[in-house]
């Protein structure tokens, strides 16, 4: 049965987010109706089930609420609004609560957040008698969030803890090189597949080993290419420093790879900037990789590949008989804008 159901997005790119939420509850098999998208604000009717899924997954969602009521971000209509809500069944007498309110953006500053978590919080404790307040470690979490001149108001289901990707950071592993790609973003690329745990995902340019990392973490069976082995053996002690056991790491050329058939694939291909491309030009590179796609992947499925954003990759995956899907185009510093291709096998 569905619910309705608002998820707070991270503000760091204006859609990355939202597709890697829908592409997670495709992978994980929900089907999902968007009701709007807002300021880092999605709002759908879904399983209540697909908020853990997307808690496990998703480097660039912030929480997923059980939305209770929506309305114009004006105080006197969210205070009546709360009033008149059906509460959800979850709120039993004896349980801790707290309320608290975000602003998306600066978005309605009119309004005081500090105000408004008080006197929703009053009319909650005045409708559920019984309740207790906990700001510290509440059983019922309540979230309002203002954006776009809209303000959601639900009970928290599931928070994402971003300590995880922080503490994965390039800098922190133990095999360091310029080039390596930040968790969110690499756990981003592998969501962005449709990837499900126990498949085979395959990185034919797997570097420090950033992707695979973020692969085995869901679940997947990973396996990684590099020319170069010193690059190989990093990736390799990288992820055991993370108690993770690639299904393989090998040294070879993802243009002659000897892996022949996988489930999914994401990829950050090098640049020639600070990392080799054995002496191919970057156009080359691409162009002799793109083809090898169809013929690793099976019908249907996705990869996931980062490239210049003045290669056009999305018209070169044409060429190669792959069907693109969606493009995102990130800025990374003056020298470089990626675009990140998800690219189907038809």
């Amino acid at each position: 049965m569905s619910s309705r159901l608002f998820f707070l997005l991270s503000g760091e790119h204006p859609t990355l987010p939202q597709a890697e939420l829908r592409a997670i509850l495709e992978a994980e098999g929900f089907s999902y109706e968007v009701q709007g998208e807002l300021s880092q604000l999605v709002s759908l009717s879904c399983h209540v089930a697909c908020a853990q899924a997307v808690a496990r997954r998703a480097a660039m969602t912030r929480a997923c609420c059980l939305e209770v009521f929506s309305c114009e971000a004006d105080e006197g209509e969210i205070l009546r609004s709360c009033r008149e809500a059906p509460l959800p069944d979850l709120l039993k007498p004896g349980a801790t609560f707290r309320v608290r309110v975000r602003r998306v953006r600066g978005s309605s500053r009119s309004l005081s957040t500090l105000r408004l978590e008080k006197e929703l919080g009053a009319i909650i404790f005045k409708r559920v008698k019984g309740l207790k307040v906990d700001l510290a470690s509440p059983e019922l979490d309540f979230l309002g969030v203002l954006t776009d001149g809209r303000f959601f108001f639900g009970l928290k289901l599931c928070e994402v803890a971003p300590r995880g990707f922080v503490d994965r950071r390039p800098s922190r592993r133990p095999f360091f090189h310029p080039t390596a790609m930040m968790p969110k973003l690499a756990r981003c690329m592998v969501n962005l597949t449709r990837a499900r745990a126990g498949e085979l995902f395959l990185d034919p340019f797997c570097g420090t080993g950033s992707i695979l990392i973020e692969a085995a973490l869901i679940g997947c069976q990973v396996v990684g290419l590099d020319i170069d082995k010193r690059m190989c053996f990093g990736c390799l002690l990288n992820a055991r420093f993370l108690s993770l056991e690639p299904a393989g790491v090998a040294v070879a050329d993802a243009l002659r790879p000897p892996v022949r058939k996988a489930d999914r694939v994401a990829t950050d291909p090098p640049y020639g900037r600070s990392a080799t491309t054995a002496g191919r030009s970057v156009k080359g590179l691409f162009e002799g990789f793109l083809p090898e796609l169809p013929e690793l992947l099976p019908r249907g499925h996705m990869a996931c590949v980062a490239a210049p954003s003045e290669l056009c990759i999305s018209d070169m995956a044409l060429d190669a008989g792959l069907k693109p899907v969606e493009a995102y185009f990130f800025f990374v510093h003056d020298a470089l804008t990626r675009e990140l291709a998800v690219l189907a096998v038809p």
